[in-house]
This record gives structure tokens, sequence and C-alpha cells, in this order.
């Protein structure tokens, strides 16, 4: 249950990254939060799972939120 519990809150907060950013109505910081956070735990269900592409995958997604974070602040 905790597995899928992560991979679906993953998905939704990485869903309204999208949305956020794609608007460009001024909350793309919160947007590269979500992104982080999304990252994390898809990254964290990956591990569980043994999903190593995923998890490398979500390395990059996680440093493009900090990336965009920083950027945006």
């Amino acid at each position: 249950m905790k597995s899928k519990l992560l991979e679906w809150f993953g998905v939704i907060t990485a869903i309204i990254y999208s949305m956020m950013v794609a608007l460009n109505i001024g909350i793309e910081f919160v947007g590269f939060l979500l992104l982080l956070i999304s990252a994390i735990s898809i990254g964290y269900w990956a591990y569980l799972g043994q999903h190593r592409g995923i998890l490398f995958l979500q390395f990059f997604y996680a440093t493009a939120g900090i990336i965009g974070m920083v950027r945006w602040y």
C-alpha cells in the first residue's frame, strides 16, 4: 500500500507542477518545489521496487527542480 501511495502522490504532484509552469501565472517556484517533491516520492517508490531506470531519471528531475527553484527565486 505504501508503494502505491508513493507512486500516485508523485504522479499527482508532477501533474500539478506541469500545469503551474505551463500556465505561467507567477507560481513557478511552487511548481518547481512540487517537481522536487514528486522526484523524491517517485524515486523512493522506484528504489523500493528496484526500478533502476526510473530511479536514475528521478535524480535528473530532482536536479531540475532545484535549479528551477534557484533561478526563479
